[in-house]
């Protein structure tokens, strides 16, 4: 799950996207509305954090504006403005959730896997790819039932190949959704971890290579299209 963090202050955005990072999401930092505006207009994102006042302007004004725009990815306010007030304003703009500084980082984890599921009513959140469970709610995967153990970021390739089952899924695409600016797009880092994916499904063997394309995953279970593992 893709989620834009805008944040001027440069402490508390780094602690912020750390934390997200660390929870499994992929996350693009921003320090204004403008770059949030480009970025909004080149990536499709799962959830949006914004802080409310920033030195470009008030994000709710612009959230009012993004919404006019028909633009319907979830949005949650960070302020310290905690009045009534000031909530029903932020939520009047188009805001979906309103959390006050200071708060608990394990809140705002939660709070941001919320609204993430909400951008996600398209994709059943129970993935069944032959013996294969992939429970997007719990984020429990299970194969023959027995329950296996995966990093988050192991989980959020595998949930994206789920939701595509059967499908090839290009290595950008996977990288786009499953990693950030952070991450090397030209390394072999997603190699490394289908590697790892495939050790922990076991045989037979699940994600295929689709040679000069990127992978697939197979319910049925029949071996490589298109290139060795």
């Amino acid at each position: 799950m893709r989620v834009l963090l805008v944040e001027d202050d440069e402490n508390l955005r780094f602690g912020v996207a750390a934390a997200l990072r660390a929870a499994g999401f992929a996350v693009d930092e921003t320090a204004d509305l403008p770059q949030a505006d480009e970025a909004l207009f080149v990536t499709a994102y799962d959830c949006a954090v914004f802080d409310r006042m920033l030195p470009s302007g008030d994000a709710a004004a612009y959230v009012d504006a993004l919404r006019r725009r028909g633009r319907a990815v979830p949005v949650l306010f960070l302020t310290a403005r905690d009045t009534v007030a000031d909530r029903v304003e932020g939520f009047a703009s188009g805001g979906d959730d309103y959390l006050v500084k200071p708060f608990a980082v394990a809140e705002l984890i939660a709070r941001v896997g919320s609204l993430c599921r909400r951008a996600e009513v398209v994709r059943p959140p129970v993935h069944h790819v032959g013996d294969l469970v992939v429970d997007t709610a719990r984020r429990h995967v299970r194969r023959g039932g027995v329950l296996l153990t995966l990093t988050n970021r192991e989980f959020a390739v595998l949930e994206v190949l789920a939701a595509r089952a059967d499908q090839a899924v290009s290595r950008a695409e996977l990288i786009e959704s499953c990693w950030d600016e952070m991450a090397e797009p030209q390394s072999n880092v997603l190699e490394v971890l289908v590697s790892q994916l495939r050790r922990k499904l076991g045989d037979p063997p699940l994600i295929m290579t689709v040679r000069g394309v990127g992978y697939r995953l197979a319910s049925d279970e029949l071996g490589e299209a298109g290139g060795p593992r």
